[in-house]
């Protein structure tokens, strides 16, 4: 009996064991992109004497280190659309062209499974002085493509890029449209696994730019793993399904698409570039710090915001020389409103509570869908708005009246009270984002983000229909 026992346990183990390796092995496939204790350094000299010494002299050092990709850590499934956000020279297109080979790491590894096609720096696998039709097979080669096969994608190239008889020119000749034009036919139209994006969709005229955001789209719906390098926010909720933000070389956030644009809001305001909440004031912090806050807050249904439903997770940061107290949303009455019809007026309002003396603020309001994605605002600097000067303790209301001529759906309200310093860069007092929940609705169906009042004419012509009557 025993016996018996324990051969069925051992078979369970087994089982489980070939289980659990089978799981592994399937999140092993999944993987597109492994990056494991990433470090790229470069050396720095003061003199160019410096680097000729170490040169014949090995021994003696003269260079300083630079680094640009420090200790850096990643993996990036099949079919994810990887949003990589960073201020300039935080080392995105650095950790890019590590990963499609032009740079070489100082430490650490990469693993890419499957071909990669990259849109970095168009072109630089063309010649200048073979034509264009030439450099499409060049290019080809370079991505690893036999003849065959790029005579397979060549008309597609051809049409792709559409730059006419030029086609046959050497690409010297080429201006940096009609250059873009075609080193983008190439490094799209071809059938890679991971498809690495930077800073490039938008090359070329409008119509062009129609064409790659198309071939974007067809990438994405195929579930290509793809990494996206913009300085767009509103690219990265649009088409992205996850989002890392890098500061100084180092990954900073890995998450959430909305939740890393607001990171990285706060990054370009200087502020919050630390896994801590820097800058960020809590209630409570507010509440110690000034008495009028907490006065205004003593009795939570003298509040507007009380009135609304309020949104648990408001994003809320700033340095503190202004805040943001209250907020609502009212009909044209003054009642209080959160559902409303997007053809009828409306007045949002904010009550801001002055700190520190302050000269021009900004004040400012968003309507933002569910994803994040700004869909309408203004701000007192937009409507060429002098606020002036407030004072230590003063409270301001600021009303903004307008229609929201959304489409129907549920939306978030955000506040905000910024302006510039004394060295004319933006500094934020205080934000309110995603503050309230409201809902809009439409008296008539809408096609797309937006609703359009449009008056339409329709006019009969009788003489040119009886012309066209005669010619048939």
């Amino acid at each position: 009996m025993e016996n018996h026992q324990n051969e069925l346990s051992k078979k369970i183990e087994e089982k489980e064991t070939i289980q659990e390796e089978s799981q592994e092995e399937k999140n092993e496939k999944e993987v597109a992109i492994r990056i494991t204790n990433l470090c790229k350094h470069y050396k720095m000299f003061a003199r160019k004497k410096d680097r000729i010494v170490e040169t014949l002299f090995p021994a003696y050092q003269r260079h300083g280190i630079f680094s640009a990709m420090e200790d850096f850590n990643l993996e990036v499934r099949k079919g994810e659309v990887l949003g990589v956000l960073g201020k300039n020279g935080a080392g995105k297109s650095t950790l890019l062209k590590m990963i499609t080979g032009v740079v070489t790491p100082t430490s650490g590894n990469i693993e890419v499974k499957g071909k990669i096609s990259s849109l970095l720096e168009l072109g630089t696998a063309f010649n200048p002085e073979l034509t264009g039709i030439a450099n499409i097979y060049q290019h080809g080669q370079v991505m690893g493509l036999s003849n065959d096969e790029i005579k397979a994608k060549e008309q597609e190239i051809i049409e792709f890029a559409d730059i006419g008889d030029h086609l046959y020119q050497p690409v010297k000749t080429y201006s940096s449209g009609m250059f873009a034009r075609l080193a983008f036919a190439c490094a799209i139209n071809v059938d890679p696994d991971v498809l690495i994006v930077d800073e490039v969709l938008s090359v070329g005229d409008m119509a062009f730019q129609l064409k790659c955001f198309k071939k974007f789209e067809q990438f994405k719906e195929k579930g290509k793993t793809i990494l996206f390098v913009t300085h767009s926010i509103t690219d990265v909720l649009r088409n992205c399904t996850r989002t890392i933000i890098i500061d100084a070389g180092r990954k900073i956030f890995d998450g959430g698409v909305k939740e890393g644009v607001e990171r990285y809001k706060k990054i370009i305001v200087g502020l919050g570039t630390k896994e801590s909440k820097e800058g960020l004031l809590t209630d409570q912090e507010l509440l110690a710090k000034n008495p009028n806050y907490q006065a205004n807050l003593k009795n939570s249904t003298n509040t507007w915001k009380s009135h609304f439903m309020e949104n648990p997770n408001v994003i809320n940061y700033g340095n503190g020389d202004a805040e943001v107290i209250d907020y609502g949303m009212f009909t044209i009455d003054g009642d209080y409103i959160s559902v409303l019809e997007n053809d009828r007026e409306v007045v949002l309002k904010s009550k801001v509570l002055f700190k520190k003396d302050v000269k021009d603020p900004i004040f400012t309001m968003t309507v933002k869908d569910f994803k994040g994605l700004e869909m309408c605002g203004t701000n007192t600097l937009i409507e060429k708005i002098a606020t002036g000067n407030f004072k230590k303790g003063d409270v301001v209301t600021v009303s903004f009246r307008q229609k929201i001529n959304v489409a129907a759906g549920k939306y978030t309200l955000s506040f905000s009270c910024t302006h510039f310093d004394h060295r004319g860069e933006l500094e934020v007092l205080n934000r309110k984002y995603d503050a309230l929940l409201i809902e809009v609705l439409s008296t008539k169906d809408t096609v797309g983000l937006m609703r359009l009042d449009c008056d339409i004419q329709i006019e009969k012509m009788k003489e040119e229909a009886e012309n066209e009557t005669r010619k048939q």
